[in-house]
């Protein structure tokens, strides 16, 4: 092992004495070189999307340490820029997020600046809203989002209520590196904090004016009123358990049942060890209650409430909606009410990432609303409001999502947001129910109409030291590929978002895209087949999305099985298969 990491190793053994768990984890690794090795071989990075990394002691593990250093240095990227400056911060229901919202918060009080803090967990949204609220200069939100219990993170906001900028978070980080965690963190008592009002716990106002703000995004206002619809709850032992249930009610959806295991607060986790409503595991409970009381709708959102995932009746049983079925279900829903409804604004814009499916293209263009495609990550949508904001033409963002089950209707905040997404598939629930239409009716009824996309994303780990080192291999390759065929589809188009060219086989024309780059490729295949792939930026894993177009369901089911089986076996994607 190098004597730097065994430095590093022995440095944190002395002076990591103010959290007693994290001393016992480094005297019990003292006799494995590897042991010491994974959690000290690279400090966290902070990013666009802040820091993310497994609970533990050391400098690639999240603590109490890991988060006075980077609050450390956004004071510092702070205290360059403004004169005078606050921070909105709050949490979600993972282990240690209360301990470090309170350490953000302590850490930046030390250094002058304001804090307004969360008295109890909340949903990452709500931290976007605080910050337009406050007019804070930054806010932090302690979540690893639904990555399993074993995670924790820090997600940065800047002024405007969107994510941290590329420029930003190279910037906070570079500050970062210049810093000693033991001895360059400026550090100050809780109660002293609170005391001199340097940290202000945010009061029943602002979630009033929040709730305002996600109640004005309702299309058809009163429809769940007298719809008699049946929605069966469950936050997934996250933030969304007490808003998510008020907005509900506040629209007129009285009969909400809850599923009880998942009800409150516990970052463990117990009857879902990978919190995400885009896999199956996590609806388990609630389908089981679905069984029992025979809703219209399962709602799922995930620990720290910006996503949300849905179950509705089919036949005997509960289908699953994917994100984009949901998400196109909710483009047509919205689109063609506004229109019935005079409120589509002149010009009307959604946005969408590259990644997700190209039908809601097709459902837009139908209602003549222009589509923007930008890079994986809600920033990037957030982005656009921001845009259109500064030219004072906010109102003609209609609507935005991502294929990972993130929607966000209105400008009030700048991230993916559950709340607001509860209460407008509930209410699009409502409005065909009144119709006598089932959901599954819906999304049947927009593919007859468009097509059948079939779309899939998987999603393949590499742990450890070396996996970050075998993803960058397979990238590597996949932009060396040659060939003008994959799994016996022509390659139509490939576009490569980090060397920033998307070309055209048939025509020849090769044009140059103009989004920040981006580790992404795209095969885009005859007959509106692709393969697309992406290393994660949060987790270490590739994940690849298949679309599969047929004639009907089941064609396009085996198309896209078909491209997975490709990716799998033909060694073009994993050398080693």
């Amino acid at each position: 092992m190098e004597k730097k990491i065994r430095a590093l190793y022995e440095e944190w053994l002395e002076n990591a004495v103010d959290d007693a768990a994290l001393t016992e984890e480094l005297k019990s690794v003292a006799g494995s070189d590897d042991d010491i090795y994974d959690r000290f071989y690279r400090s966290l990075e902070f990013g666009t999307a802040g820091l993310r990394g497994v609970l533990g002691a050391g400098t690639n593990r999240m603590n109490i340490y890991t988060v006075r250093v980077a609050t450390q240095g956004l004071a510092n990227y702070l205290k360059k820029h403004y004169s005078e400056s606050s921070v909105s911060i709050s949490y979600d229901s993972r282990i240690n997020s209360p301990l470090f919202a309170d350490e953000a918060a302590r850490v930046l009080a030390a250094n002058g600046i304001k804090v307004h803090l969360s008295k109890e967990l909340q949903p990452t949204p709500v931290v976007s809203y605080a910050v337009r609220y406050f007019k804070s200069q930054a806010g932090i939100m302690v979540t690893a989002s639904h990555n399993p219990s074993k995670y924790n993170g820090y997600k940065c906001y800047g002024s405007d209520g969107c994510q941290m900028t590329d420029n930003a978070a190279n910037e906070v980080y570079s500050e970062i590196q210049k810093l000693d965690c033991f001895k360059d963190v400026k550090l100050i008592g809780m109660k002293d904090a609170l005391d001199s009002g340097l940290i202000e716990y945010i009061g029943d106002e602002f979630y009033e004016s929040y709730l305002e703000k996600v109640e004005e995004q309702s299309i058809r206002k009163g429809i769940c009123e007298g719809s008699d619809l049946k929605v069966v709850y469950t936050p997934l032992n996250g933030a969304g358990n007490k808003l998510v249930r008020k907005i509900l009610d506040r629209t007129g959806v009285k009969d909400v049942h809850i599923v009880k295991s998942q009800e409150l607060p516990d970052g463990n986790f117990p009857t879902c060890p990978y919190p995400n409503p885009e896999i199956r595991e996590a609806l388990e409970e609630g389908l089981k209650v679905c069984e029992e009381v025979k809703p219209d709708l399962l709602l799922a959102t995930d620990p720290d409430s910006d996503r949300v995932g849905i179950a509705v009746p089919d036949g005997d049983g509960y289908r699953l909606m994917t994100g984009n079925e949901t998400g196109i279900m909710l483009t047509d829903y919205i689109l063609k009410s506004r229109i019935e409804l005079g409120t589509l604004p002149k010009d009307p814009v959604m946005v969408k990432t590259v990644v997700t499916s190209v039908l809601v293209d097709r459902v837009a263009a139908n209602y003549g609303v222009e589509v923007k495609n930008v890079l994986t990550g809600f920033k990037y949508i957030g982005e656009q409001i921001l845009l259109l904001e500064q030219k004072n033409e906010e109102n003609r963002y209609v609507f935005g999502f991502e294929e990972s089950y993130g929607y966000l209707a209105g400008s009030y905040v700048r991230d993916k947001d559950a709340v607001v997404a509860s209460m407008l598939i509930a209410e699009m629930a409502a409005y065909y129910k009144k119709q006598g239409k089932s959901l599954v009716e819906v999304i049947n009824g927009l593919y007859a109409q468009y097509g059948f996309y079939k779309n899939i994303t998987l999603s393949f780990e590499f742990d450890g030291a070396s996996g970050m080192e075998t993803m960058k291999n397979i990238m590597e390759n996949l932009r060396n590929f040659k060939s003008d065929e994959m799994a016996g589809y022509k390659i139509t188009r490939h576009a490569d978002y980090l060397l920033q060219f998307d070309k055209n086989y048939e025509t020849g024309e090769e044009k140059k895209i103009d989004l920040p780059k981006s580790n992404v490729l795209s095969f885009f295949l005859e007959n509106g087949n692709a393969i697309i792939v992406r290393p994660s930026g949060t987790e270490p894993k590739i994940k690849i999305y298949f679309t599969g177009v047929g004639k009907d369901e089941q064609d396009a089911v085996n198309t896209a099985n078909g491209l997975i089986d490709y990716v799998k076996n033909s060694g073009v994607f994993f050398p080693e298969a």
